[in-house]
């Protein structure tokens, strides 16, 4: 993911920070509690194409 990029985008729903995700693929909205897919190295930031984070995923997230 190219940084320039991910400074620019900003959540959808929030418009707060994302945070990107390599080993899946997303860039996540805390603050939203979603999780943007990127597809063919093009993030997807519809929030019908985004996924509800899980308690224990946030978690994660802040640990």
């Amino acid at each position: 993911m190219d940084k320039k990029l991910l400074e620019l985008l900003v959540c959808p729903v929030t418009k707060g920070p994302l945070t990107y995700q390599p080993e899946a693929q997303e860039l996540v909205s805390r603050s939203a509690r979603l999780a943007y897919p990127i597809r063919d190295g093009i993030p997807v930031m519809l929030e019908l194409e985004a996924r509800t984070l899980t308690d224990d995923e946030l978690e994660q997230l802040h640990g």
